[in-house]
């Protein structure tokens, strides 16, 4: 989500132009960087939903959970490529996609966010009150789709006035040699709006983006860890580990990030010289490319990390195999494919009782 500057312009010591734009090493550095999300982000999301769709057969609020959050996140990394190349071509695609491309990133980073949050307070009912919730959790499957569309609806609302306000504008990029460039942000007609939105939009961001999923989380998972550890399980070491890897990578990923917009958010409005803009600017790229990370870490920390889903995983692998073996080899080696493949799909029928990608 990106921050335009104030309506001033800012200037060097000896009064001249100041440049904001990254330096080239900049720019291909990031651009690496979103590639490799963008990939790993791809892949792992979309196994996830495969796996929704067509392995798994016993749906729980948690696999809902699950199944939306990694649709956010495909729709983000499905944008990422196109924000890299508008970015590096002069927003090339035009002002519609200027606003959706914009606009991507902030309902990944809602919906995400809140459905973490519902992720954690599942899991919180589901072990801490494991005896009360029993009879009441396979029935409740129908509300946690209704959640999942309050939590898009919530996300797209609070999208709208990044939707709304973000333009493709000119803006001169050098004065000295009357350049010409297109820039893709937030912008404004007076200076009320721009003082109201340029603070509530990142203000919103942080507190229903990264305060209220932390807080929810934490609560959680802190109950659930006492609970654990307060069961004769043999497991029980191992769960706590992963929710403290949960709860870490949350906080690695996203509090660089939120503090590097605060610290942008609170300077706003005020002089500020031409290297301390460019030095926040840097800062609140690199946090935000870190964020970015995320949405590849999910797949793994919420999905791969449980035994049934890398038993989904591994159905995936096989079928591919023999639907490759099908086309590849003659007839009777087809047939003698086909026969492993029954024999592996019946084995991973009978083991199918888990209810959760996350047992």
């Amino acid at each position: 989500m990106e921050l335009v500057t104030p309506y001033y312009d800012y200037s060097t010591e000896d009064g001249g132009f100041c440049n904001l734009d990254p330096n080239p090493m900049e720019v291909i550095t990031k651009t690496y960087i979103h590639s490799i999300i963008c990939a790993f982000g791809l892949v792992g999301n979309a196994l996830v939903i495969v796996t929704y769709i067509f392995y798994k057969r016993t749906k729980t609020m948690t696999d809902v959970y699950l199944f939306n959050m990694a649709m956010a996140d495909l729709i983000f990394v499905g944008a990422l490529p196109f924000i890299i190349y508008n970015e590096q071509h002069n927003w090339l695609m035009g002002p519609v996609a200027c606003k959706i491309l914009r606009s991507a990133y902030s309902i990944n980073l809602y919906s995400g966010m809140l459905l973490l949050a519902c992720i954690s307070g599942d899991r919180y009912v589901a072990i801490v009150h494991a005896r009360r919730s029993f009879g009441a959790r396979s029935h409740t499957l129908i509300y946690s789709h209704l959640i999942c569309s309050v939590v898009w609806a919530f996300a797209v609302a609070l999208t709208l006035p990044t939707l709304i306000y973000t333009e493709r504008f000119e803006e001169q990029s050098d004065f000295q040699n009357g350049t010409v460039s297109y820039t893709c942000q937030l912008s404004f007609n007076n200076y009320e709006t721009a003082k109201l939105m340029k603070v509530l939009v990142p203000s919103f961001q942080m507190a229903i983006g990264f305060l209220l999923p932390l807080l929810v989380m934490v609560f959680c998972y802190s109950r659930i860890v006492y609970t654990l550890l307060r069961a004769q399980s043999s497991q029980r070491h191992k769960a706590v580990r992963v929710i403290l890897a949960v709860v870490a990578v949350f906080i690695l990923c996203h509090l660089p990030y939120n503090a590097a917009l605060l610290d942008h958010t609170l300077a706003l409005f005020t002089e500020r010289s031409c290297q301390a803009e460019k030095i926040k600017l840097q800062v609140l790229a690199i946090s935000r490319s870190v964020a970015y990370l995320h949405c590849c870490l999910n797949p793994i920390l919420y999905a791969f990390i449980g035994v049934k889903f890398r038993s989904h995983f591994q159905q995936i692998m096989l079928d591919l195999w023999c639907f490759s073996k099908k086309y590849i080899y003659s007839a009777r080696s087809s047939r003698g494919a086909s026969e492993i493949c029954v024999s592996a799909r019946l084995s991973s029928d009978g083991n199918n009782n888990m209810s959760s990608f996350t047992a």
